[in-house]
């Protein structure tokens, strides 16, 4: 019988200190532990089969709590790299200062494993915390870990004595300062940390010296280190020093430097007391060095199943031009994506070399590693507990047995965050993901099974919000909104209710909304279905309720709407929509137009709508590039029979941007036509004038009118030129300067009133109010007509929490 043995021990290292301990575990994630093969390995019985798991030396740890935290398994193949994984993870448990695992040869083609374990000798009975007034007793249990009932594991306290020193820092205490006065025996039933916590560190200011390639506001974007905002009047607010993310913001900023080929680049950071040593001063020295340019096209090598020319031909760095990582990223994709539609999982890998003859120039290559076309096998969905798997797998493009297309695994990702209903982070540590897995029994298959990985989100929210604009006066929002809504899950019991099972997990939408208001009211409750009976097909149902005063009278419209929509691709998309609203008009005057006369009283409309919408726009609040185009054609019926048409059209270019493409100066062309039939009632005409139209006029103050009522036109053309220059290098204030021109008229052919504005305005976004901006502007009427009203400022505000 042969016997080979894997051990984890402590290592004599351990007595180098916190710091070697500290580094020990943050390297090797094995703590003070060493891997021995106390013999060399025979050669393994090709699969040789795991008959048997046995526990030795465990008096407080059952066996089965063992076995669970092992990959190794009875029945499974053996793996010496899985034991070796199982005596690790087992001794990073934290509850045995010794694990080591032996296999036994069982005489019958299988292998017997044993897993040999010293437990501590002793239980912590209690944790206590002292000199802690800024942190609770839950909060440092949860930095710690150490809790009540675990084996008292004086190198595990020790660690834990330094992650409190750590979280004080974050805090902004530099300071702080930790050791235990009981538990740093094994013997030890408690466990007492006593803490220094410190005064808090302020950084006053953040300054930068030697950078020439951009400002440092725009480095300050960089960093996660910030100063404190109203320092000067008393108010400390951010700021916090941390030694530690001082470190880690050099380290951001070598790697931007080095992002645009500043290869040679070094930074340095200076921190300068105050005398009351309360607060710091930062500043970060850099030599930028030169900025390296690219020498010859880059060359693609060890490319086999496609030319090398073809693969070449789509790179987009050029020789002579900057080197620019974001280029070198772009260019590895487009490589990796060609190769992963023919099935192939390909590595591509870029060579830097620095030229001693031509200073100042890199040559890049990329440099391929392809493997065997594969074919996509099962779709494993794990994590998935109340989400339903079909609303996981319509958004896989791949399916069993056709060519595995590696881009298409990106897409799925993109399209499971894009639902909003699992778990993402904003640094991408937690997020869906679609990976590939080989067959565990033949690893050599061209058959690959497809790994979807998901945590379940909260996915109800209820939202409140204020705003008020120039257009609509003051309104607030209450939404009550469920992103992940089942129509045909009701809850069966008062646990399943209460626990959040109950109406929920088929990815339908449920959005109830209420906003009063003291021009406007709204209220509305929507349903959307986005793949109806699992096809390409949305459906989205809504009834609503809405009031409007105008000058002219006032207006309600209680009514419902369906819409059957389809993405045709990843641009273009088409609806259908039908409305059936009861439109009230009231209030209007004895001496009012005929046109207000004749619709006083309920309204029946009725309305059948198709639309096309094509959407290229690089973002949906700030574009910056692409363009946004929707036409639509609805013919109502009802107590009026008319046709209504709609253009609308806009366009964005960047004209100008900083060094790194930040900053972007943008120029907006916006157009709308829209032309009704003549027996279209006022309530549906086109009115002019406004935020969202023509600027330096009032809202519905341009277009036709009699005897002093804005009576709206069946013909109405706006055209808006706009441009963005970004004030701040966080790019979140604009100035803007715009050009507004239109008409609203009865004929098509009537442009006498063709209304033009100029003028500008600011834009502002506030993070903590929601990710619309703060709108404020300022329009000057050139040419407008006899009767229009003018309005100076045009604004819009609110904020949704």
């Amino acid at each position: 019988m042969q016997m080979h043995r894997f051990r984890m021990e402590r290592s004599p290292l351990g007595r180098l200190g916190i710091a070697g301990l500290v580094l020990l575990l943050t390297a090797g994630g094995a703590g003070l532990a060493v891997l021995h093969a106390q013999a060399p390995a025979a050669p393994a019985v090709a699969r040789a089969t795991v008959n048997d798991i046995r526990i030795r030396g465990n008096r407080n740890t059952p066996s089965e709590n063992i076995k669970n935290q092992m990959r190794t398994r009875v029945g499974k193949d053996f793996s010496a790299e899985t034991l070796q994984e199982d005596v690790r993870t087992l001794y990073n448990s934290r509850s045995f200062a010794r694990v080591w695992a032996d296999k036994e040869d069982d005489g019958k083609g299988g292998v017997v494993v044993i897993i040999n374990v010293r437990e501590f000798p002793s239980l912590v009975r209690s944790v206590e915390y002292r000199g802690n007034t800024h942190l609770s007793k839950d909060e440092l249990d949860n930095v710690t870990n150490v809790r009540k009932g675990m084996p008292c594991n004086p190198y595990a306290n020790k660690v834990a004595c330094q992650r409190i020193v750590q979280r004080y820092n974050e805090d902004g205490r530099p300071y702080a300062a930790c050791n235990l006065i009981k538990g740093d025996d094994e013997n030890d039933t408690e466990v007492i940390f006593n803490i220094t916590e410190g005064p808090k560190v302020y950084i006053s200011s953040i300054d930068f010296t030697g950078n020439t390639f951009v400002t440092g506001a725009v480095l300050k974007q960089r960093i996660n280190s910030s100063s404190m905002l109203l320092g000067d009047y008393g108010l400390r607010l951010m700021g916090q020093y941390n030694p530690g993310l001082l470190e880690h913001d050099v380290n951001e900023l070598i790697r931007y430097y080095r992002g645009f080929g500043f290869h040679d680049v070094r930074i340095s950071r200076q921190v300068i007391y105050a005398p009351d040593s309360r607060s710091v001063r930062v500043v970060f020295h850099i030599q930028e060095g030169i900025r390296y340019k690219v020498d010859g096209t880059p060359q693609v090598t060890g490319s086999k199943s496609i030319a090398a020319e073809a693969l070449e031909a789509m790179n987009k760095q050029k020789s002579g031009e900057y080197y620019d990582q974001r280029t070198i990223d772009g260019d590895i994709s487009r490589i990796s994506d060609y190769y992963g539609y023919t099935g192939r999982q390909t590595r591509v890998m870029p060579e830097a070399s620095f030229m001693k003859e031509k200073p100042g120039f890199v040559r890049v290559n990329y440099q391929v590693e392809e493997q065997k076309p594969a074919v996509a096998g099962q779709v494993i969905i794990v994590g998935n507990e109340r989400t339903d798997q079909r609303v996981i797998l319509r958004q896989i493009p791949i399916y069993p047995g056709q060519t595995l297309t590696y881009p298409d695994l990106r897409l799925a990702e993109r399209n499971l965050a894009r639902l909003n209903i699992f778990e993402s982070s904003p640094d991408g540590s937690v997020r869906p993901t679609v990976t590939v897995r080989d067959n565990p029994f033949n690893p050599d298959s061209n058959v690959k099974d497809i790994v979807v990985n998901v945590q379940e989100a909260s996915t109800g929210s209820l939202m409140f919000g204020l705003g008020v604009n120039s257009d609509s006066g003051f309104t607030g929002s209450v939404v009550l909104n469920e992103r992940n809504f089942d129509l045909f899950r009701p809850a069966t019991s008062l646990e399943d209710l209460f626990s959040g099972g109950a109406w929920r997990g088929a990815g339908q939408e449920l959005r109830i909304e209420a906003v009063p208001g003291t021009q406007l009211q709204r209220y509305m409750v929507t349903f959307r279905e986005p793949f109806l009976f699992d096809s390409p097909y949305s459906m989205t149902l809504s009834g609503y309720y809405y009031q409007r005063y105008f000058n002219e009278y006032h207006e309600d419209r209680l009514g419902a709407r369906a819409t059957i929509g389809r993405k045709l691709n990843d641009r273009w998309s088409a609806s259908v929509t039908t409305r059936a609203e009861s439109v009230g008009v009231s209030n209007v005057s004895f001496f009012a137009p005929e046109v207000y006369r004749s619709v006083s009283g309920d309204n029946f409309l009725v309305g059948v709508r198709a639309g096309v919408t094509r959407d290229s726009r690089d973002s949906v609040l700030r574009p910056t590039d692409g363009s946004l185009l929707d036409v639509s054609y609805e013919q109502c019926f009802g107590d009026r029979v008319f046709p209504l048409v709609n253009f609308e059209y806009s366009q964005y270019w960047t004209m100008l941007q900083r060094a790194d493409g930040s900053g972007r100066q943008v120029l907006a062309f916006h157009t709308q036509t829209g032309w009704a039939g003549s027996n279209t009632p006022v309530f549906e005409r086109y009115f002019g004038g406004g935020f969202r139209s023509i600027r330096g006029f009032q809202f519905r103050g341009v277009g036709p009118q009699e005897n002093g009522f804005k009576t709206g036109g069946t013909f109405m053309l706006l055209n808006s030129l706009e441009y963005q220059v970004p004030l701040r290098a966080s790019d979140q204030v604009f100035l803007v300067g715009f050009v507004d021109s239109g008409t609203v008229a009865t004929r098509i052919q009537d442009f006498n009133d063709y209304r033009v504005s100029v003028g500008f305005g600011l834009r502002f976004t506030v993070p903590m109010l929601g990710p619309v901006p703060i709108a404020l502007d300022f329009g000057f009427p050139v040419v407008s007509g006899q009767y229009d009203n003018k309005q100076v400022f045009n604004f819009w505000m609110g904020f949704t929490r």
